[in-house]
């Protein structure tokens, strides 16, 4: 398997592999865009061990477009300087397989070009996109190539008739900070040494209601601590 460029030959094959893999459907500009090079940035795969007169057919593809930070959605995830107008991002529109050549590592391979593609610009900050929410091999793929996933957003695709959410996943280069910024780690630390204390505290006290029999409240006070521990975030905010 050989990497390259796509370009405008590969038009037609283009649109057939993701009219087959995708049930979002692409208009003419996006891959007439794509293979001419106008906005997009993308590698295709080809299998340079056909002998049916195909090598150069593409059974794989990235495409990509760089984004400003101050115009994109994860701003606010993102370490940065502020004052500067060139802070990029990378995002991922589109990354697709032939079937018959799933599980060979070419995905992994393709993900691994926008990397390095991200990396060695100086200004961007991340590599990010959106997995719908019911495609749990994409999800799985994603973090096992140690994307992050960091937010829930509802009904983000509108697909025949009906809506559905998206996960959104953030790889961070030159810098980048995770999605917890250090202010929001502080916060969590302190969040669980009230909860740790709040704990011991309940255990004193339920030692003291042993010693005076107390029973019935002492049960009360455990009950509290035990519900106010295993509260979880709103599925729709930011994961830290």
């Amino acid at each position: 398997m050989n990497r390259r460029p796509i370009r405008p030959s590969d038009l037609q094959v283009l649109e057939l592999i993701h009219a087959s893999l995708f049930p979002v459907r692409y208009d003419i500009d996006f891959f007439l865009n794509v293979v001419n090079g106008l906005g997009i940035v993308s590698w295709g795969a080809v299998d340079v061990s056909r002998s049916d007169g195909h090598i150069d057919e593409l059974i794989g593809f990235v495409t990509t477009r760089i984004v400003a930070v101050k115009e994109s959605e994860i701003q606010n995830l993102l370490r940065y300087d502020t004052t500067r107008n060139d802070q990029t991002l990378v995002y991922i529109l589109t990354l697709g397989v032939v079937e018959q050549y799933r599980n060979l590592g070419i995905a992994s391979s393709l993900v691994r070009e926008v990397i390095k593609y991200a990396s060695s610009i100086s200004s961007c900050r991340a590599v990010y996109l959106h997995v719908i929410a019911y495609n749990q091999p994409a999800i799985h793929f994603y973090q096992k190539k140690l994307f992050k996933l960091v937010r829930r957003l509802s009904k983000f695709y509108y697909i025949n008739g009906y809506h559905y959410d998206a996960f959104l996943f953030v790889y961070y280069v030159n810098g980048g900070q995770s999605p917890c910024s250090m202010r929001e780690a502080l916060a969590a630390v302190a969040a669980y040494l009230r909860g740790l204390l709040s704990i011991l505290a309940g255990k004193i006290w339920n030692g003291d209601c042993k010693r005076k029999s107390r029973w019935s409240k002492c049960k009360e006070t455990n009950s509290l601590l035990v519900a106010q521990s295993k509260r979880i975030p709103n599925s729709d905010t930011a994961i830290c």
